[in-house]
């Protein structure tokens, strides 16, 4: 059985693998990641590595790895068709058959189609069209004709069936219009346009496909905005407005704003690390994809009751995927998009090196609906209080908190500090007593490491760094099977990879190892994953792809004539001031 690549994300996105490891071994959280004693081989230290950023595991003693389905695979000594099955029913999953699954991807396939002429359509529509109540709302709010130009932005008419005429026109039939969300039918059974008498936001992927709209009503009319609901490639509670962006600045900073105009606002102002969610509140998958490209989020909402609440929402997420947080402080602005109207970009640049810390903004929150002045407000307060400060893992950084926190509040910090190390205790002795499954029942021995094969040094790292850019980045790496042709890497596995890759980006089907499951041996997957693994703190960049496939075509500068010349161009480009 052969599953699309797309039902495999689903069962990836429904089941997290840090939630599904946990349901067999104690997990241990060490910054971004989780590790435990590896369940493959015995071991007293853990040095299984669980990522959630990229969904995978990772064991540095036996060389075991992979991502959820393997997880389950080799837990439960399961064929590859049973892992995803018992997945899928964990998750509400129906399995596709063969059958069901072409026919999704040929939708798939036709409603990228419908998204990018209804995007033109839409476009040409606010620059072109009659109406011009669309381009004087985007002038109104101060957007040059380059941004624009770079949002694709667009106007809906008040018109019924301007869109839906034009598709069909275009040969795109009735149901594909309804499963792009850009066409509704009525109770006579006749098609009517989504979107009518709004501004509109095309929402882009990674790779630069439009995927789906937002819409923004011009009068006081309900709901005020509009968003694409869900299609076959398109999910809002797992994409973020402009990533298509951000993905590409040089910060390990990303500012997470409320809503469209806030981010295209801050982006116009010269920063390009701004998204959005999509008119909801942030998700573990949106948490997860976010951590994938920062390592550190500057929440910008809104500083109303709504907006804070949301900041807290956020702080809680991204805590989960072991993402540092700062909160934006906003004074004589409401917004983001405000604040840089009225002060200039120069002035948020600062607000932004400003921002306060997660703990700060939780701990000020402490105090809303009591009345410290009261002893029992007082004691409540407290109470929220050490709950904040029993969190902070670093010792170190708790103290800091604690003692400002008690000469805040006017309280004994010794007392406080007992409160808050009896509060630690206490979830420590939880978490120890809830039950696990005995390691050693699971232990599956690993297959014998292959031997590595007399390939040059220089080619076998640079087919190494290709493969990682490529696991990493499917999604912005098309442009490497135009540069190089699987046939040119030397390794058998690592071309089997590039070739599945091709053609993946052939039939415009997403890429990812899980689709490859059912073709690896298990120390394939874990070396596959190993190659991720290992470069997760020095990401592979496209100018060294493109060194490294000169390697491979023997199109080598003259000044390289060694593996250790090779080693020393990479290491060189990992750290350009050494």
């Amino acid at each position: 059985m052969t599953y699309s690549n797309d039902f495999l994300e689903q069962i990836r996105a429904a089941c997290p693998m840090e939630t599904i490891a946990g349901n067999y071994v104690n997990l241990i959280r060490r910054g971004r990641h989780y590790v435990c004693n590896c369940p493959f081989h015995s071991e007293k230290s853990p040095s299984c590595t669980i990522f959630p950023e990229t969904q995978s595991f990772y064991c540095f003693g036996c060389g075991a790895g992979g991502d959820v389905i393997t997880w389950v695979r080799r837990m439960d000594n399961l064929e590859f068709t049973d892992a995803v099955k018992q997945l899928a029913e964990r998750c509400g999953l129906q399995v596709p058959t063969d059958r069901e699954a072409d026919r999704r991807a040929y939708l798939r396939t036709r409603v990228f189609a419908v998204n990018r002429e209804t995007a033109n359509f839409y476009f040409r529509n606010l620059i072109s069209g009659s109406d011009k109540r669309g381009l004087q709302y985007f002038i109104s709010r101060q957007l040059k004709p380059e941004t624009i130009k770079k949002y694709g932005l667009g106007y809906a008419s008040d018109s019924w069936n301007a869109l839906t005429d034009y598709l069909l026109q275009k040969g795109f039939t009735e149901e594909e219009l309804l499963l792009a969300n850009v066409a509704h039918r009525s109770n006579k059974g006749n098609l009517y346009d989504a979107f009518r008498g709004r501004v509109m936001f095309p929402i882009v992927d990674t790779r630069g496909a439009v995927i789906g709209f937002g819409g923004r009503v011009l009068d006081d009319s309900q709901p005020k905005y509009l968003n694409t609901a869900k299609t076959p490639v398109f999910d809002k509670g797992s994409n973020l407005f402009s990533l298509n962006f951000a993905k590409d600045s040089s910060s390990t900073i990303m500012i997470l704003a409320e809503g469209y105009m806030d981010v295209i606002a801050i982006n116009q102002a010269g920063f390009s690390n701004v998204v959005a969610t999509l008119g909801t509140a942030i998700t573990p998958e949106h948490a997860r994809k976010l951590s994938r490209f920062a390592k550190e989020v500057v929440i910008a909402y809104d500083s109303d009751g709504p907006g804070q609440q949301a900041t807290q929402k956020a702080i809680n997420r991204l805590s989960e995927v072991g993402i540092a947080t700062r909160i934006l402080h906003m004074t004589g602005a409401k917004d983001p998009d405000e604040y840089i109207k009225k002060y200039g970009s120069e002035r948020f640049r600062l607000l932004l090196e400003s921002a306060g810390d997660a703990i700060n903004f939780r701990l000020d929150r402490c105090k809303e609906g009591l009345d410290p002045d009261t002893e029992a407000g007082k004691v409540q307060l407290l109470k929220r209080v050490v709950s904040v400060l029993a969190e902070i893992q670093n010792p170190l950084e708790r103290e800091v908190y604690l003692s400002r926190t008690a000469n805040k509040w006017e309280i004994s910090a010794e007392v406080l500090h007992q409160q808050v190390e009896r509060t630690i205790r206490s979830k420590k002795k939880l978490a120890s007593t809830q039950a696990w499954k005995d390691i050693i029942e699971h232990t599956v021995r690993p297959e014998p490491q292959q031997p590595q094969s007399a390939i040059p040094l220089r080619e076998y790292k640079a087919e190494e760094r290709i493969l990682c850019y490529v696991l990493n980045r499917p999604d912005e790496s098309a442009w490497v099977i135009e540069q190089i042709q699987p046939d040119a890497f030397p390794t058998p596995l690592y071309r089997q990879v590039l070739e599945a890759f091709a053609d993946s980006v052939k039939r415009q089907t997403g890429f990812s190892l899980s689709a490859m499951g059912n073709m690896l041996s298990d120390s394939e997957m874990g070396k596959l994953s190993g190659i991720s693994a290992r470069n997760q703190e020095i990401p592979v960049t496209a100018e060294e792809v493109k060194d490294c496939i000169r390697t491979l075509k023997n199109d080598m500068p003259s000044a390289i004539e060694t593996d250790e010349d090779l080693l020393k161009l990479i290491q060189k480009k990992q750290h350009p001031d050494g």
